[in-house]
């Protein structure tokens, strides 16, 4: 059995969702051969050498079930991507590139957080490939932790508000992205995040069947999607 989540946001402000991941992890994700977290993991990180008490908690308990036998793999968000290598050591868990192709069950499948199929989105384009640049994170990096907290609670901010002010839409994937990259990595499935709209979506590619699975957000209920003999299935759960 392999599960995938995505979009928990865990903050220390939202101790519902904290307790019930770490629920997840001593039960349902124990009896998993691997877990994968599509980006989004955290609400906001600050870079590996500002992790508080809690964060250091949540990787803990990620390494208890590393060390149980679950393979553990971890992929950027647009929310938490300055996680880097000192975090992943200590949680137990191997940081993805974004995207990823993995095999379940034989079939090639990509992986994505998801925003960079956004690209009708076009002021978060232009934002995303700036923080992307090998430079920029670099002079991030090398930020003082107090600036890297000023200019992250300044990208939230306005984050939020042109959201609200966004149609729909825009701030979803743009279906021609989607196909073009299936295409490109020659894969008839894409599995996702970034969009809290949990869904399948079935396609078709130059004559042939497709689909793109949406993973759902940990907000007012759980979502995790298994992966074992019987097929793909994503269902909610209650946080309590």
């Amino acid at each position: 059995m392999i599960l995938l989540i995505s979009d928990l946001h865990l903050e220390e402000q939202r101790p519902d969702i904290t307790r019930a991941f770490l629920r997840f992890l001593e039960t349902r994700a124990s009896e998993a051969e691997a877990l994968y977290i599509l980006g989004d993991f955290f609400e906001v990180w600050f870079g590996d050498d500002g992790m508080t008490p809690y964060q250091h908690q949540i990787a803990a308990a990620l390494r208890a079930l590393s060390e149980s036998g679950t393979r553990l793999y971890l992929m950027h968000g647009n929310r938490d991507f300055m996680i880097g290598q000192a975090f992943c050591k200590e949680a137990g868990c191997t940081l993805l590139s974004d995207p990823h192709i993995a095999t379940f069950g034989g079939e090639r499948v990509l992986l994505m957080h998801g925003d960079s199929l956004c690209t009708r989105d076009e002021g978060y384009m232009r934002l995303r490939r700036l923080l992307r640049n090998p430079l920029s994170l670099f002079i991030l990096h090398h930020l003082s932790l107090a600036r890297r907290q000023k200019l992250a609670q300044r990208l939230r901010s306005t984050s939020r508000e042109e959201t609200r002010m966004k149609a729909s839409d825009i701030v979803d994937v743009t279906p021609g992205e989607v196909i073009r990259v299936l295409r490109k990595h020659r894969v008839r499935t894409l599995i996702h995040g970034h969009t809290h709209r949990p869904a399948t979506h079935p396609l078709q590619i130059d004559g042939q069947a497709a689909r793109r699975i949406v993973l759902g957000d940990w907000d007012r209920q759980g979502w995790a999607l298994q992966i074992d003999e019987s097929g793909l299935h994503q269902a909610p759960f209650d946080l309590d």
